[in-house]
């Protein structure tokens, strides 16, 4: 199996201090579609939930729930897979998500996946060697491609631009690839570490970088689906 792993403080700390900007990028969305008079509750009902949820998560990996290596990873079992149920069965059904993608303009709900710049934490593991270099690079210049795009992609809805509709289409098919691929290549690259000793992700299951594997997957790819949702709203 892989050697102990060692990654410097300073990309712990800075991780740290970034994880909480996804959150705050959402739950300030969610007060932008909200009606008026529940546009603060919107906004607390997500900060409240996701904080909880890694709250949850931070207690799991401190008491050593989710480090072990297994296929599939515990990880997945104890995070990924509830939170993706959750918002795929409750959240999506519920009127707070259906008032929130009627209410909430375009622009705002693609300006959201700014908060993707956080995939510059792959490059940095990959350099200190706790990562496999191709994995780190493609998601990690996949997530900061799709969240620069964003912007552009975001200012061409704003302005109505006769191409908006195929270029949002297009941009959000490519970050939804873009999660897809980092999700089920971390899974190969941990069934080819547990076989053959070789480099895997398991620096993703140990504090505090569970919290991507642990929010990212089902967030992004459910923010992807939300968008879908609008253009359908907006282009029907």
């Amino acid at each position: 199996m892989s050697t102990e792993i060692f990654i410097p403080q300073w990309i712990s700390v800075l991780f740290l201090i970034a994880i909480p900007i996804p959150v705050v990028l959402i739950g300030l969305a969610a007060r932008k579609g909200a009606p008026q008079h529940r546009k603060n509750v919107s906004l607390y009902t997500v900060l409240v939930f996701y904080f909880s949820y890694f709250t949850y998560v931070t207690i799991c990996s401190f008491n050593g729930l989710l480090d072990k290596i297994f296929f599939p990873p515990v990880i997945l079992l104890y995070t990924t897979f509830p939170l993706m149920i959750f918002l795929f069965t409750v959240v999506i059904r519920s009127t707070f998500y259906k008032t929130i993608v009627e209410n909430i303009v375009l622009e705002d709900l693609v300006k959201v996946h700014i908060f993707r710049l956080i995939g510059v934490f792959f490059l940095f593991l990959a350099y200190h060697e706790t990562l496999p270099k191709f994995f780190a690079i493609v998601a990690g210049l996949g997530d900061m491609i799709t969240a620069i795009t964003s912007v552009f992609v975001a200012n061409a809805v704003k302005a109505n631009k006769p191409y908006a509709k195929k270029l949002v289409y297009f941009w959000n098919s490519f970050g939804l690839i873009d999660i897809l691929f980092t999700a089920i290549s971390s899974l190969v690259l941990t069934k080819i570490s547990i076989d053959t000793g070789a480099m895997g992700v398991e620096t993703l299951a140990k504090f505090p970088f569970c919290y991507i594997p642990a929010f990212a997957p089902p967030t992004i790819v459910f923010l992807h689906i939300a968008i879908y949702a609008k253009l359908k709203k907006n282009y029907s």
